[in-house]
């Protein structure tokens, strides 16, 4: 018996770019892993494309215009009716949420948190007020009372960390069944793929790579270039850092100095070619939440990293690091010189990236236990969303609130 053809659809924040973040690749896993079920996918965003937009016909996925504030989207949505609808982030459901309740009731509503909004932005609040982040400072955050809210309305959030994991369900007490861990979702690392990576000897530099319209990555190398890097220069002078990423401000590339070896180089055609050819990659972010891209990329491309607690968390588990963890710019200095100079150490980093990757990213173990809990979901939504009181209550108010102010501003925007 054949598996009945279902149509998702994916609310997005903007339009996929994958050379450009993470969460752009991210999308992109998440678009294969339903078309590798033949499921018809529609991939629908009221932001403007950029040049830069991933072209999603290359993955038979259909495009959608759509519109903030407007009854254009309630008739596109009953249109289509899908049996499963994907949120990209909390903000596309706060805004489109009730539309799709109302619209199509029996659709399946997903969130893809990305990381959690409230946990970076409360890091990075407690960074700028020179303290130690606490766990409890999220119970006094707007931006965590909205996020938890839309997590508590939707059917199922795709969690990309397991210490997100961890602070959802013992901080917040929600629910496991309303959770399900999805990190990045990669393909093995084959014997022949390893040994094909270039060596020790083929490599130079240091490299750091991250999109610069995100807060954690600007000031990553803002520390990099007034902290750190002075450091691993006076013991490598002949040093350079290639510093990546797409959207650079006019700031960042101030930060650029050819006599110190510091290059900003604005976004990478290819991240995968010049996290190849570097020898170690630094990431010294000082706060953050979720995964951090350019580090998997890094075990992916075999290149050894340093970078922070913050950078780490979730990515190893109970494995080693490939390199070095350190918080100071003087121990993220020391071992990034060690890495550097340490043939021996620095291809037992290079193993352990391997390690990690295949063991705690497979992307045929964790579509195979995605796609169950869509599927028991689907097989019995009256059921799960009985289970969720809190989410009808959430969605009950949320329609009072969210909705009336909808209708005023599409009043107001109406031709006279």
């Amino acid at each position: 018996m054949s598996e009945k053809k279902h149509h998702v659809l994916i609310i997005g924040t903007v339009w996929p770019e994958p050379g450009s973040s993470a969460a752009g690749s991210r999308m992109i896993q998440l678009i294969q892993l339903f078309r590798s079920r033949d499921w018809d996918v529609i991939f629908a965003s009221s932001a403007t494309e950029s040049e830069y937009s991933i072209h999603l016909e290359l993955f038979q996925v259909k495009k959608a215009q759509i519109e903030l504030n407007s009854a254009s989207f309630d008739r596109f949505i009953h249109s289509v009716q899908p049996s499963v609808v994907l949120f990209d982030r909390f903000m596309t459901e706060e805004q489109y949420g009730w539309r799709v309740a109302e619209q199509c009731p029996d659709a399946i509503r997903i969130l893809d948190t990305e990381d959690l909004h409230c946990l970076r932005k409360s890091r990075e609040a407690a960074w700028k007020e020179g303290r130690e982040f606490l766990a409890e400072d999220l119970l006094n955050s707007e931006v965590a009372i909205r996020e938890l809210a839309s997590i508590f309305r939707c059917d199922l959030s795709l969690i990309i960390s397991e210490f997100e994991m961890s602070l959802l369900t013992d901080l917040f007490r929600v629910d496991e069944s309303l959770l399900i861990y999805t990190p990045f979702l990669f393909n093995g690392i084959s014997d022949s793929a390893f040994s094909e990576l270039p060596a020790f000897e083929e490599r130079d530099h240091f490299i750091t790579i991250g999109n610069f319209l995100h807060e954690p990555n600007r000031n990553s190398v803002k520390w990099l270039k007034e902290e750190v890097w002075p450091l691993i220069r006076k013991e490598l002078p002949e040093a350079k850092i290639h510093n990546y990423g797409a959207y650079p401000s006019k700031k960042v590339q101030q930060l650029h100095n050819e006599r110190e070896g510091f290059l900003i180089h604005g976004r990478a055609d290819s991240a995968g070619r010049v996290i190849k050819q570097a020898k170690v990659l630094l990431a010294p972010l000082r706060f953050g939440a979720g995964l951090k891209g350019k580090l998997t990329d890094a075990m992916r491309y075999g290149t050894p990293s340093v970078t922070t607690s913050i950078g780490a968390e979730g990515l190893n588990g109970n494995l080693p690091w490939p390199g070095f963890i350190a918080d100071s710019a003087k121990e993220i200095a020391s071992t990034a010189v060690k890495l550097y100079q340490n043939k021996s150490v620095w291809h037992q980093a290079q193993e352990k990236g391997r390690d990690i990757i295949n063991r705690r990213f497979s992307a045929d173990t964790h579509r195979r236990v995605l796609n169950g809990r869509i599927d028991a979901i689907l097989s019995d939504l009256k059921h799960h969303r009985e289970s969720n009181f809190i989410g009808s209550m959430l969605m009950h108010h949320h329609h009072a609130s969210t909705k009336y102010m909808s209708r005023w501003i599409e009043e107001k925007n109406r031709p006279k």
